[in-house]
């Protein structure tokens, strides 16, 4: 029957070790990234929202146009009744038909000067969002120039550093394998909790490599003898003395 292999601590800690090496090499090239990635989505995503905003007032504009229209289409069925109206009070058989007539001449003289007003303050609307329009036009020009550039940087810094980036990947995807489960389960918690993704730090100076606080002296010698996995009281980081470090390479 065979028999899974027990590693030793010191074998334990070298494989997390070398698997933090090749992360530390993936966050470095995400530092050259910087914050390239999240405002090349965030400036997408304004450009997004400035468009439906420019469509939308492109449809309200639309509106009004056809409102405007709509009230010059009016005003022209009101002057073509005024004229039949005149022609009709030429051949009125008395007083009370004349006075049915212009009664009906003077609403359709306030129906175009309604209208006439409706439109003047639809031209006022109209010219109110063209200039709302063309600010937001200009904010998209600009956004789109700035998206174009940041883009640009972005897929520079991509081109020089893909080959390595994925040959890390691979690397760290196959060290992740020659991890112990639980130390590895240990090692990702740890990463996520600090920015600079450091789970494994050595010793410095009789210090944390990671929170820089003081480590006592029994505590570094238990360490440099490898016998048990050691974190640090204060921030939880995995600790590693310089010797181990400087046997582990990528």
């Amino acid at each position: 029957m065979a028999t899974v292999k027990e590693y030793s601590v010191e074998e334990k800690l070298a494989s997390v070790l070398r698997l933090q090496k090749i992360d530390s090499k993936l966050d470095g090239i995400q530092v050259l990234k910087g914050e390239l990635p999240m405002e090349v989505k965030d400036l997408e995503d304004e450009i997004e929202g400035l468009n439906t905003r420019q469509a939308h007032i492109e449809n309200e504009v639309k509106g009004i146009q056809d409102f405007v229209a709509s009230k010059k289409n009016a005003i022209k069925d009101a002057e073509a009744l005024i004229k039949k109206y005149e022609k009709q009070q030429d051949n009125v058989k008395n007083n009370r038909e004349f006075e049915a007539i212009t009664k009906e001449m003077e609403m359709q003289a306030l129906e175009i000067k309604l209208a006439e007003k409706h439109i003047k303050d639809a031209n006022e609307e109209i010219k109110d969002k063209s200039r709302v329009l063309e600010m937001a036009k200009k904010a998209i020009a600009d956004k789109e120039a700035n998206l174009k550039h940041k883009k640009g940087e972005l897929e520079k810094i991509i081109a020089e550093t893909d080959k390595e980036e994925k040959a890390y990947r691979k690397e760290s995807e196959e060290a992740k394998t020659k991890v112990d489960p639980r130390l590895l389960q240990a090692y990702e918690k740890i990463r996520k909790n600090y920015r600079n993704g450091l789970a494994v730090v050595t010793v410095e100076r009789d210090s944390c490599g990671g929170c820089f606080n003081a480590i006592p002296p029994q505590r570094q010698a238990e360490i440099r003898q490898h016998k048990k996995i050691i974190v640090c009281e204060h921030c939880g980081r995995i600790l590693v003395d310089n010797d181990l470090d400087a046997t582990v390479t990528i």
